[in-house]
């Protein structure tokens, strides 16, 4: 019978009377790594799942923190970076992305201070540096060059779908009135 047949490593590693020592501890938190930026959360997440004791899981955190491959502050600004060029949020949807990966609350507090300031400058001139301009770029996104309707039943659809995406009502009727329409109403609260 193959591993294949058998369910693969997964199989085998609950076959295992052993728990995974520091070196195989390592190396599962390394494969974990190799496909995105992970928090200290979801990796603690991973190896408990894996059977890794509280030492050598305790033990493989540091290493890996003195790395440099685990750091939740880094992370909150990938994770950002990453919904600006891809998928724009308002602050709110991101802080409540963080929250959902384990971020710590004084991570997201330093993260929305970062990101909230008027004179914040991005490291790449293409992403946004404000909230208004995230907002202008996921209105531009969502019409795809198409012009903005008229209909007001389709401006609140519009003005819905930012807030969905975290942006506040203030934001979204300013972003609505600057893509040129000045009839935005206020039922967008």
């Amino acid at each position: 019978m193959t591993d294949r047949a058998s369910g693969g490593r997964r199989a085998r590693a609950e076959r295992s009377t052993t728990p995974p020592g520091p070196e195989a501890a390592m190396e599962i938190a390394a494969r974990f790594l190799g496909a995105r930026p992970r928090t200290r959360w979801e990796l603690v997440r991973r190896l408990q799942r894996a059977g890794v004791e509280e030492a050598v899981l305790v033990a493989t955190l540091d290493r890996l923190a003195e790395l440099r491959y685990v750091d939740d502050a880094a992370f909150a600004r990938w994770w950002g970076e990453q919904r600006d060029r891809h998928a724009p949020r308002g602050l709110r949807m991101i802080e409540a992305e963080l929250r959902q990966h384990g971020v710590g609350r004084d991570v997201i507090e330093a993260y929305r201070a970062d990101h909230a300031a008027p004179e914040r400058v991005p490291e790449d001139a293409a992403l946004p540096g404000s909230e208004a301009e995230r907002a202008r770029d996921a209105l531009e996104r969502h019409l795809r060059g198409r012009p903005l309707p008229a209909d007001p039943r389709a401006l609140q659809r519009i003005g819905m779908f930012l807030m969905r995406r975290g942006f506040d009502p203030e934001t979204v009727r300013a972003t609505i009135r600057l893509a040129g329409s000045p009839e935005v109403t206020d039922e967008l609260s």
